[in-house]
């Protein structure tokens, strides 16, 4: 619970918290993210240029976020995580996500055995999308594409399956 309180107020990594799937960087302490001195303007040059991991949930407590293949750079799927599912996926090494339809965490190949092996965890400039470079044991979807992204809008507006998937 400390971890998800922490991610919600933002984290600061150090060698005794690294996740084991990255390495990052440490740099001197971050004001409080709290504290009287701290303003908004503050927090937002923290949170797209400081060393402190302080996602950007949205209402839902969410943040969006993709897979990418490691080896072709190929876009596998996009989900949603929680502070509960970045937390396990740390842990892990193993992708996890929220279930919106579903109203509960979940890891990625749990019933399929097409579980995503997590290598690196990247963050976009104001934190609140997630880019997991993977390592896919099996197809992506649930259809068994190799990617949830294997079909594309054609002129006439029909979808068309892309070729190779």
């Amino acid at each position: 619970m400390v971890i998800l309180q922490q991610m919600q107020h933002g984290l600061r990594l150090s060698a005794n918290n690294l996740p084991r799937i990255c390495l990052i960087p440490t740099f001197s302490p971050p004001p409080a993210l709290h504290d009287a001195a701290t303003t908004p303007a503050n927090q937002q040059d923290l949170r797209e240029q400081g060393s402190v991991f302080m996602p950007r949930f949205d209402s839902h407590g969410l943040v969006t976020a993709v897979a990418v293949d490691r080896t072709s750079g190929r876009l596998l799927m996009l989900a949603h995580m929680n502070a509960e599912a970045i937390e396990r996926t740390r842990e892990t090494g193993r992708a996890h996500f929220w279930s919106r339809s579903r109203g509960r965490l979940w890891m990625k190949g749990e019933s399929s055995g097409h579980v995503l092996r997590v290598v690196e965890i990247r963050v976009d400039c104001d934190q609140d999308a997630l880019e997991l470079i993977v390592d896919a044991a099996g197809p992506a979807c649930h259809t068994m594409a190799q990617s949830c992204f294997y079909r594309r809008i054609a002129a006439d507006g029909s979808l068309e399956r892309v070729v190779g998937d």
